[in-house]
């Protein structure tokens, strides 16, 4: 599951990281509580300029065919092991793919006394979730949303805290995940590198996160003792 992440990067940043025209111009502020309904940026490759853009689009995937768009409050994760085979996901993962970037994303631990820890997991320069995007329209309104999708959690440390995690791709996968070369379902839906959980950071973080107003870099700083996230198990 990814029901929070952070993404610091400015658009002009971004669009240099990407190699990718920049469509967001100053209507994106960086925000360290991305929730699902949150418009945030994504990196696509557009047909008609035959380039890579950063656009923005509302988190929460709202298919041509829905009556309202407020069923994307409930699709903001696509499950990598029926994307391709279900009725929402499968046209955009036909050939609607999308870069999503991140710092990295909350996950909460249940605690056996009662009440929910959060955690960050990050790695320096950040991370990028594998996305789908899709456009809704009704009457003058022209929705596009996106959705990230998840996998198995990798590593001990990590299915301590949650047993799924968003896909995180590799640079060099970026391009076949776009659609700039041709890759094979189960290419595409490989799952992240097996070295991904070797390289994550774990931060105990404050509870803060958890109210979708509350934003700025202090949410992603580490809390309590340095050694606290050192105590679960695979770290």
């Amino acid at each position: 599951m990814c029901g929070r992440y952070a993404n610091s990067k400015s658009s002009p940043s971004m669009a240099a990281l990407f190699d990718a025209a920049d469509l967001v111009a100053g209507a994106w502020r960086p925000s360290y509580n991305i929730a699902p309904t949150a418009t945030a940026p994504l990196v696509r490759r557009s047909k008609s300029r035959d380039e890579r853009v950063i656009e923005l689009a509302r988190w929460g995937l709202v298919p041509p065919w829905a009556s309202d768009p407020g069923v994307g409050v409930r699709m903001f994760n696509a499950r990598i092991e029926t994307v391709a085979t279900s009725r929402a996901y499968k046209r955009p993962f036909a050939s609607r793919r999308a870069l999503v970037p991140a710092d990295g994303w909350y996950e909460w631990r249940k605690l056996p006394g009662g009440g929910k820890q959060p955690y960050f997991f990050t790695r320096p320069g950040g991370v990028v979730f594998a996305g789908l995007w899709d456009t809704w329209h009704q009457g003058d309104l022209n929705l596009m949303t996106f959705t990230v999708l998840t996998c198995p959690a990798q590593g001990e440390a990590m299915a301590t805290v949650h047993d799924r995690m968003p896909y995180v791709l590799a640079p060099e996968r970026f391009s076949a995940w776009l659609g700039e070369e041709d890759a094979e379902a189960a290419e595409l839906l490989a799952g992240p590198a097996p070295s991904l959980a070797d390289e994550l950071e774990i931060r105990k973080v404050g509870r803060a996160v958890g109210r979708a107003g509350n934003d700025g870099p202090e949410l992603v700083r580490q809390v309590g003792d340095e050694g606290d996230a050192a105590t679960l198990p695979g770290l």
